[in-house]
């Protein structure tokens, strides 16, 4: 580019592309194939009409609804339609994940670690790392887009059209540019690489959820969410191109936004002010444990304050959800009322499955991050100055793996007792007792503890692939969530801890597993120390 402040952008592209390519097959790989591989199975899965007018009844449902997003009803069902009222809002979250991933590691990340430093140093503009940036991934999603619109041209499914397939394929392309534009804008803001991951997945949790509430309470209201503009394309109906130019837009104005602060910064600052420590050391920071508590508390306060909410938010939704007299009022006067009120709660609790994969696998984000701090600190030099003192690996070891435990599971208790509490305010009466829900908790937890431990054998044995422990909580959210939908096998569903678990809160713990799995994420941490302990220290 010809001016100054965009000089050698292209370079800097090349080079971004270059390093990331990796990782942006991967991405791709994962979210083609998922789309791809559905749409082939859904033929087999909703091809006769008795099987389309079931998943309907299901997806009409309160629960669904909040899940996946309402099904259009102005047009007839076909199995494409289904196949979009499954897939788009789910789809939408992972394609804003991947952005928010690439925005971050492609700006804050790199001034964090020094090589925005260096590169400014040579004859580039002073837009131009933010501005390869946005071309990457502008590249990076239009592939993912077309990719999408091909595989599911070629797919053969029922219903669908070629205008519906690019549609769907460009329709995410957008959503994830728009999620990438407010990450680069949240990257101007923030104070580090890691704040403004933190910011950008807040920005998108309360867009999930206020989508969520609307359409369960007021489809029209999801215009406003911004998130809801995903499911106004209403793909394979009317296929409306409006909400695609809409997510365009706001990338637009927010990267345009970004450009103009990026220049109004100091390198490795954000926009915020930061306020001033303390003077002195406090006491409390004379050990690992204290120091990386104080470190990730605003982040640590931020995810348990945001479970709560979400799972309250969840919650209160099952007193319309377990309203069988409303949903069924013929099935209810045949049953009575008290075989109306264990099925609602039953429908409840079966419901509250659901929502407790997904709150234990978000329960585990926070829990990894802490945990791959051992690595990823020790890479940057950090811990060099604990080790120059009389702090042993054992303590640094098990005082963050510790920690990230803790963290881990309050996060995931915060979020059963929000959708407890909740619940509990809007059925009234007819509330599900604290001790049903808290049989997820129970069953659950010890999921999440071999999920940490898979980690820390990484950490320990593998410390350069340690981010591959990622696919574990990925996967087990990909399998149980749609898995049901996808009618996945049970040995797909087994290959993640959390497809161990049985149907809780709906039955029992089964504490021989639990036990099981207890045991096993005990042995796979202090076998991961085994490896932590007796290799070199990682350089970056």
């Amino acid at each position: 580019m010809s001016n100054t402040k965009f000089a050698r952008t292209g370079m800097l592209l090349r080079l971004n592309l270059r390093r990331d390519w990796l990782k942006i097959t991967l991405w791709a790989l994962g979210i083609v194939g998922l789309m791809a591989g559905a749409a082939a199975k859904f033929d087999g899965l909703y091809g006769t009409k008795k099987a389309m007018d079931a998943i309907m009844v299901t997806l009409k449902t309160p629960a669904m609804v909040s899940l996946l997003g309402p099904v259009p009803s102005a047009h007839a069902y076909t199995v494409a339609t289904i196949y979009a009222a499954e897939m788009m809002v789910f789809m939408g979250l992972f394609v804003a994940m991947m952005n928010i991933y690439f925005a971050v590691h492609t700006t804050r990340a790199d001034e964090d670690t020094g090589i925005t430093e260096l590169v400014a140093a040579h004859a580039t503009g002073r837009n131009a790392s933010l501005a390869a940036a946005g071309l990457e991934v502008l590249i990076v999603n239009l592939g993912v887009g077309i990719l999408a619109a091909l595989g599911l041209q070629f797919s053969g499914m029922t219903g669908i059209d070629s205008n519906g397939n690019w549609l769907f394929g460009l329709g995410v392309a957008a959503f994830g540019l728009m999620f990438a534009g407010i990450t680069f804008l949240a990257a101007q803001v923030a104070a580090s690489g890691r704040g403004a991951t933190i910011l950008s997945y807040v920005v998108l949790g309360v867009l999930f959820i206020a989508r969520m509430g609307t359409d369960v309470q007021n489809p029209d209201l999801t215009w406003w969410t911004i998130y809801g503009w995903i499911e106004k394309l209403d793909i394979y109906g009317s296929n409306n191109w409006w909400p695609l130019l809409l997510m365009l837009a706001v990338a637009v104005v927010t990267g345009g936004i970004a450009l103009t602060l990026v220049t109004t910064r100091d390198l490795g600052a954000g926009l915020l002010p930061q306020r001033d420590g303390r003077r002195y050391a406090s006491r409390w920071l004379r050990g690992p444990l204290s120091l990386v508590a104080r470190l990730d508390r605003t982040s640590i306060i931020i995810w348990l304050v945001g479970m709560f909410i979400l799972g309250a938010t969840y919650g209160s939704i099952f007193g319309t959800a377990g309203d069988l007299m409303s949903s069924n009022p013929t099935m209810a006067k045949l049953i009575g009322t008290t075989a109306v009120r264990a099925a609602n709660r039953t429908i409840v609790l079966q419901f509250a499955n659901k929502l407790a994969i997904i709150f234990v696998v978000l329960a585990t984000v926070p829990g990894l991050i802490t945990l791959m701090r051992i690595n990823r600190d020790e890479a940057k030099g950090y811990w060099e100055q604990l080790h120059a003192r009389a702090v042993s690996r054992f303590r640094l070891y098990y005082s963050i793996t510790g920690l990230a435990m803790v963290v881990a599971v309050l996060a995931y208790l915060m979020g059963i007792l929000g959708m407890y509490a909740a619940g509990a305010a809007s059925m009234g009466k007819d509330a599900v007792a604290l001790s049903r829900f808290m049989r997820a908790f129970w069953g659950f937890t010890p999921a999440l503890i071999v999920t940490m431990g898979i980690t820390a054998a990484f950490i320990g044995w593998l410390p350069r692939w340690q981010n591959l422990a990622w696919l574990v909580p990925a996967y087990g959210f990909f399998s149980l969530y749609l898995g049901s939908l996808l009618d996945f096998p049970d040995w797909a569903t087994a290959l993640t801890p959390y497809g161990w678990v049985n149907n809780v809160p709906l039955h029992a713990v089964e504490w021989s597993t639990a036990g099981m799995m207890l045991a096993l994420g005990v042995i796979l941490i202090i076998g991961g120390f085994g490896g932590y302990a007796h290799r070199d220290l990682l350089e970056n």
